[in-house]
């Protein structure tokens, strides 16, 4: 198989189409946030946002009267990225919905104002944090960023799949999405996963490259409650039906993956 890039379809395209559900998320998030809160999800904030796609999704995906007040900010330092997603996700938006997302190139803990509802970091984005007093600093810079009663929301993941390197080809059809975990650390839990992509008889390697550190739901819980969140919930993953239940104990499983949210 070749390793010639150009005839591949972009890589934020590829990885919007492999890794994402903008719209599936943005509902279960404004959902959750609804039943947690008992008021709707105006301001969402997407931290280390790539292309925004959630961001926008949450504004497209809003209706009636309360759909027409919805509002998003998406933070990313990677300018490319923001870039990309502003011609290809935001400009797709109807003009009224346009100006309803602001994007800032920016680092995450520069933004605070305007205050959100619920902030998520998703697709282990604030895993870049090694340091436990890096990650403390993170959220408690969320809480300041956040309404009264506001949420900050981060996806995990974990099992003993994860703990050794493995690769997983997942295939889409028109093109196939690798997921390599090259590396794990046992002490550190330091994680080197890349993300590779095929279709036309061409390989895209190393499309996404991160140097991570798997945090586990426990730190996390603690992280948050001493960040000063008053509430945590863990929403598991129910493979079979493919929801997210609020869980306080989880059976044992090779790979899962899970949401844990603060409340201030």
């Amino acid at each position: 198989m070749s390793s010639h890039q150009p005839d591949l379809p972009s890589r934020y395209l590829l990885y919007q189409l492999a890794v994402q559900a903008p719209r599936e998320d943005a509902a279960l998030f404004a959902r959750w946030f609804r039943r947690a809160t008992g008021r709707p999800l105006q301001i969402l904030r997407e931290d280390f946002c790539g292309t925004a796609a959630i961001a926008c999704a949450f504004v497209a995906g809003g209706r009636g009267e309360q759909g027409g007040k919805r509002r998003a900010i998406g933070v990313d330092h990677d300018a490319p990225t923001l870039a990309w997603g502003a011609q290809h996700n935001q400009s797709q938006l109807p003009a009224s919905a346009r100006s309803r997302v602001q994007l800032h190139c920016q680092d995450v803990h520069a933004i605070r104002t305007p205050k959100s509802d619920l902030i998520v970091a998703l697709n282990f984005s604030y895993c870049v944090f090694h340091e436990r007093t890096e990650l403390l600093h993170y959220l408690r810079h969320c809480r300041s960023a956040l309404r009264p009663g506001g949420a900050v929301l981060l996806d995990v993941f974990g099992g003993g799949l994860a703990h050794r390197p493995f690769s997983e080809r997942i295939n889409h059809g028109a093109f196939v999405h690798v997921w390599e975990q090259r590396s794990f650390d046992p002490i550190t839990h330091r994680v080197d996963c890349r993300i590779h992509f095929e279709a036309r008889g061409t390989r895209m390697e190393n499309a996404f490259v991160y140097d991570w550190r798997m945090w586990t739901v426990p730190e996390l819980v603690d992280l948050l409650g001493e960040a000063g969140f008053k509430t945590t919930e863990v929403l598991w993953h129910d493979a079979e039906r493919g929801a997210f239940r609020r869980k306080t104990r989880a059976p044992s499983d090779p790979h899962w993956l899970a949401y844990v949210t603060g409340r201030r």
